[in-house]
Parts: structure tokens; C-alpha cells; sequence
């Protein structure tokens, strides 16, 4: 509860300090997102960096945060497992017609690329460091790893539940995403590596294919992805990630997790 109001506070602060030298209605759409999640970053940085140092006195590595939990081959692993598991939907979509790439308006790819690429790094590590960060790591120890990973995933699907388009399954499968990250985040024994995960996959869909993100739709230059199929499958308007085949690359990539990580964690105790 401490570390909750802490980034409420954090939150509030920063927005009203940072908006009032800034002027945010000044702002266009593009960059006032952009800061609106930077400043989320800012935000749980503090209020957990607070929560270390004063209040629950504990180590970085304790929330995954430690220079350890960014070793290039956590975040490379990561950054593959978010990757694959939503590419291979989608690569099956496409090749079985259900998803499909149409012309886009005209502009630049390359350009468009970079500027999602970096919101999409600030957002995605924003909302591991408030989900699988000091969260994940003080409801583990109270509550067991399985449960402090169960309840976060709720909270990242209802976090989710303002965006358009949102559905139960959307919802559920959303939770499922919270509960691979999840699975992730301790493994790795990282954020970071959850967080390249996160990256990934909505790397994939945004930049890569041009689809949907939860509900919301980037700009798109050159091409883009259009749903052919049912929306239980491909995810309708939330986007590929709010379908069945998503659901399916999560299992995948979790089942291959365990096999070459977990379960021989297990056998070597």
C-alpha cells in the first residue's frame, strides 16, 4: 500500500511540476503520449527507489533491477521470447489469410519506426517497473511466487480495460500476457528482461505489421494489417494480441520456457 500511494503521489507531482513549466496543452498527440508515459517511468522510479532505500530497506537485485538483471543475454532471451510468441500468431494469420497486409497511406516507414520505438521502449518499461517490479516482488514474498504473479497479471488486464475495443477475452488474454511476463520477470530474476519481452511484442506488431496495440492504432505509413478472419482468432479491433492465436504463442513460449529454464532449475535443487 505505501509503495501504491507513493506512485500515486510521484505521479501527481511530476505531472503538475512538468506541466506547469511545459505547458501541455501546447503539446501535439504524439508528444504529450510520449511524456505522459515518460513521466509514468520517472514516477515508479521514485516511489521505488523511496521504497528501497527508506521504507522496506532491500537490495536492487530484490526487484530485478540490479545491474545483474540487465546482462545482454537476460534481455536478449527476453526480447526473443515476447518476439516469437507474437510473431508466430501473426506469421499463421498471414499464411492462413485470416490477417492481411493492405496499402497504408503514403509516408515514411523508417521515420514512423523510429519515434514508436522509443515510446514503445518508455511505455513498456514503465509498466513492468509498476507490474513485476517492487509489486511482484513484495506480494512473492508474502503470498508465494505463483500468486504474487496471478494477482499482478489481474491488475496489468484491468489496467487495460479503459482501451477501445476491450472484450472479456481481450481482457483474459491480456491477463495471460501479465502471467508470460510474469513468468519471465522471475525466471530471469529481471524487469529488465520482462520489459524487453514487452518491448518485443509490441515491437512486432506496431513497427513490423502495422496492427493494432490493445485498442490503439499507430500511425501506419506504407502498409498495413487488416483482420480477414473471426475476432475470437485474429482479435478484431484490439489487434492480433486480443485473439485465440496470440493466446497460443503465450502457451508455446511459456511451455518452452519451462522446459529449458524452470523445470531445470527444479532438477538442479
Amino acid at each position: 500500500m505505501a509503495f501504491l500511494l507513493l506512485l500515486i503521489v510521484a505521479e501527481v507531482t511530476i505531472a503538475y511540476v512538468v506541466g506547469t513549466i511545459v505547458g501541455l496543452q501546447r503539446l501535439g498527440t504524439e508528444s504529450s503520449m510520449l511524456l505522459s508515459v515518460s513521466l509514468q517511468l520517472v514516477a515508479v522510479v521514485v516511489a521505488t527507489a523511496i521504497m528501497l532505500r527508506s521504507v522496506d530497506v532491500r537490495p536492487w537485485s530484490d526487484v530485478g533491477m540490479d545491474r545483474r538483471a540487465a546482462a545482454p543475454r537476460a534481455l536478449a532471451e527476453g526480447w526473443l521470447l515476447g518476439g516469437a510468441a507474437i510473431g508466430l500468431a501473426c506469421g499463421v494469420l498471414l499464411l492462413t489469410g485470416w490477417l492481411r497486409i493492405v496499402p497504408g497511406p503514403e509516408g515514411s516507414s523508417l521515420s514512423a519506426a523510429l519515434s514508436l520505438t522509443v515510446f514503445l521502449i518508455v511505455a513498456a518499461l514503465g509498466e513492468e517497473l509498476v507490474s513485476r517490479g517492487y509489486l511482484l516482488t513484495t506480494l512473492r514474498d508474502g503470498l508465494g511466487g505463483p500468486t504474487a504473479v496471478g494477482v499482478t497479471s489481474l491488475l496489468f488486464g484491468a489496467a487495460h480495460l479503459r482501451n477501445a475495443g476491450v472484450t472479456v477475452q481481450s481482457f483474459c488474454i491480456v491477463t495471460l500476457a501479465g502471467v508470460f511476463l510474469g513468468a519471465i520477470r522471475v525466471t530471469f530474476r529481471s524487469v529488465y528482461a520482462s520489459s524487453a519481452a514487452h518491448v518485443a511484442w509490441n515491437w512486432v506488431l506496431a513497427v513490423a505489421f502495422h496492427a493494432s496495440v490493445s485498442g490503439m492504432r499507430f500511425e501506419a505509413p506504407d502498409y498495413r494489417m487488416v483482420e480477414q478472419g473471426p475476432d475470437w482468432l485474429t482479435g478484431g479491433q484490439w489487434g492480433p494480441e486480443g485473439g485465440l492465436a496470440a493466446a497460443l504463442g503465450m502457451i508455446a513460449a511459456l511451455a518452452y520456457l519451462y522446459r529449458t529454464r524452470l523445470q531445470r532449475r527444479k532438477e538442479s535443487s
